[in-house]
C-alpha cells in the first residue's frame, strides 16, 4: 500500500485515539464523582451521559461541516475542542461545569466518529479499505487500553482528585492530532464534489498512487448535480442497515461494561484493585481482537466477522448472566474477556468501516452522520440507565436482556446484510444486496 496512503490513514485516526480514551477514562473517574458531589443515582447517570448526549448532536451534525468546510477543518477542530473539554472536565469544581466541559467533549466524539471514517473510505483503495477503515477502531481500543492502564496507575494521585489527572490527560493527544492534522491533505472526493478542484484532487490521487483519470472519471460520472434527499426512498436499504448496525451495536451492552468496567467487576465481587487491574484487561483484550479483526476483514469479509461475533455475545452475555443470577460461581472476569473479544472482532471491527462505505457519494457524508446519531443515543440511552437498572434488579437480568439482543443481531446478519469487501464505493448501490 502506497505510504502517503499509510500515513495520512495513520493520522486521521488518530481522532480515534481521543475518542477511545474520553470514553473510558470516566469509568475510572465516575464513582469518586458521584461520592464528590454526593449525587443520586438519577444525577449521577446524567453526568457521566452527558458526554453521549453530546455525542448524539455531534453525530447527527457532523456531516454539515465536514461537507462545507471540508473534512480536513473540521478534524482540525474536534481535535481542539478535545483539549478545552479535557481541560474544562479536569478542573471542574461542580457537577453542571463538569457537565458542560463533558458535554463539549461529547460532540467531538460524535463529529469524530462522522468525519474520520468518512475521510478514510474517500481515501482507500476498495482492497485496502476495510484494513484501512479499521485504523480508526485501532485507535478506539488503543485509547480505551490507555485510558485504563493510566487509570490505574492514577489510583491515589494527588488524593481525592486522582480523578482529574485521568480526565485532564486526553489534552496532550488532542493538541497532537490537531498539529498533525495540518500537515494532511483534504479528501480528494470532497474537493471533486463539493468544490470543483479537480487540479487538486488530481494531484492528491497522484501522490496517493491511485489512477487518477480513472478515479476521476468514475466520481464524476456518478455525481448528482442536485442536491439529494438522504431520508427518500432511494436510500432506504443503506438507512435501515445503517440503522439496525448501530442500534444491535449498542444493544450488546458494550459501553455498559466500558463505561462502568469497574462498577461491574466490583458487583461481581472483586476488590477495588482487582476491579482496576481487570478494566486494564479488557484494554488489552479490545487492543489483541480488534488486531485480528483488522487483519480478517479485506480477508473474510464483515460478515463473517458479525457471524463470529454475535455468536461471541449470545455466548458471553448468557454466562455472565448466569454467573449475577448465581448459577455460576466465579469466572465473570473471564465472561466479561470473552465478551470483549467478541466486540472487538465483531461490532467492534465492522461498525465505523461499514457506515463509512454504505452510502453513495452525494450522501455519504450525511448517511454516515444518521447511522452515528443512532449508535451515541442508544449509547446515552443505556448509560443514563445502567446504574439506576444494575441497583434495581442486579446484573444478571440486563446482561440476560442484552443476550436476546444478540440473538436478534444474528438474525439480522444472517438474513438482512450484504458483504461490502472490495467493492468500490461508486458501485457499492449496484451491490446492496439484501440477504
Amino acid at each position: 500500500m502506497n505510504r502517503n496512503l499509510i500515513i495520512w490513514s495513520i493520522t486521521v485516526a488518530l481522532g480515534g485515539l481521543l475518542f477511545g480514551m474520553d470514553v473510558a477514562n470516566i469509568s475510572g473517574a465516575e464513582q469518586r464523582i458521584q461520592h464528590l458531589w454526593n449525587l443520586s443515582d438519577l444525577m449521577h447517570g446524567t453526568a457521566i451521559a452527558m458526554a453521549l448526549y453530546g455525542t448524539i448532536i455531534g453525530a447527527g451534525g457532523g456531516s454539515i461541516p465536514a461537507n462545507k468546510f471540508g473534512r480536513k477543518k473540521t478534524l482540525i477542530a474536534i481535535g481542539f475542542i478535545f483539549l478545552v473539554s479535557a481541560i474544562g472536565s479536569a478542573v471542574a469544581q461542580d457537577v453542571y461545569v463538569f457537565m458542560a466541559f463533558r458535554f463539549l467533549g461529547g460532540l467531538s466524539i460524535g463529529a469524530s466518529s462522522v468525519v474520520a471514517p468518512v475521510y478514510i473510505s474517500e481515501i482507500a483503495p476498495p482492497k485496502h479499505r476495510g484494513k484501512m477503515g479499521i485504523a480508526f477502531q485501532l485507535n478506539v481500543v488503543s485509547g480505551i487500553l490507555l485510558a485504563y492502564f493510566f487509570n490505574y496507575l492514577l489510583q491515589g494521585f494527588g488524593g481525592n482528585n486522582d480523578w482529574r489527572f485521568m480526565l485532564g490527560l486526553i489534552a496532550v493527544p488532542s493538541l497532537l492530532f490537531s498539529v498533525m492534522m495540518f500537515f494532511t491533505p483534504e479528501s480528494p472526493r470532497w474537493l471533486l464534489l463539493y468544490k470543483n478542484n479537480e487540479t487538486e484532487a488530481r494531484r492528491i490521487f497522484e501522490k496517493s498512487g491511485a489512477n487518477a483519470d480513472e478515479l476521476i472519471h468514475e466520481i464524476q460520472n456518478t455525481h448528482q448535480t442536485q442536491k439529494e434527499f438522504l431520508f427518500s426512498r432511494k436510500f432506504f436499504k443503506p438507512l435501515m442497515l445503517a440503522f439496525l448496525l448501530a442500534f444491535f451495536n449498542q444493544l450488546s451492552g458494550i459501553n455498559a461494561i466500558i463505561y462502568f468496567a469497574p462498577r461491574v467487576f466490583e458487583m461481581a465481587g472483586l476488590g477495588k484493585d482487582a476491579a482496576f487491574l481487570s478494566s486494564a484487561g479488557i484494554g488489552i483484550i479490545n487492543f489483541l481482537f480488534t488486531v485480528l479483526g483488522w487483519y480478517l476483514i479485506d480477508r473474510s469479509g464483515r460478515r463473517t466477522l458479525m457471524f463470529i461475533g454475535s455468536i461471541g455475545y449470545i455466548i458471553s452475555l448468557a454466562l455472565m448472566s448466569l454467573a449475577f443470577n448465581g448459577f455460576i460461581h466465579g469466572g465473570i472476569t473471564w465472561f466479561v474477556f470473552l465478551f470483549i473479544a467478541a466486540h472487538a472482532i465483531g461490532q467492534g471491527s465492522v461498525i465505523w468501516v461499514f457506515l463509512s462505505e454504505i452510502f453513495p457519494n452525494s450522501v455519504r457524508a450525511a448517511g454516515t452522520s444518521f447511522g452515528c446519531l443512532t449508535h451515541w443515543l442508544f449509547a446515552a440511552l443505556i448509560s443514563q440507565s445502567f446504574t439506576y437498572f444494575a441497583n434495581r434488579i442486579g446484573g444478571g437480568y440486563i446482561f440476560g436482556f442484552f443476550a436476546v439482543m444478540m440473538v436478534l443481531q444474528l438474525l439480522f446478519v444472517w438474513k438482512m446484510m450484504p458483504e461490502t469487501k472490495g467493492i468500490a464505493l461508486e458501485d457499492m448501490d449496484k451491490s446492496m444486496v439484501l440477504h
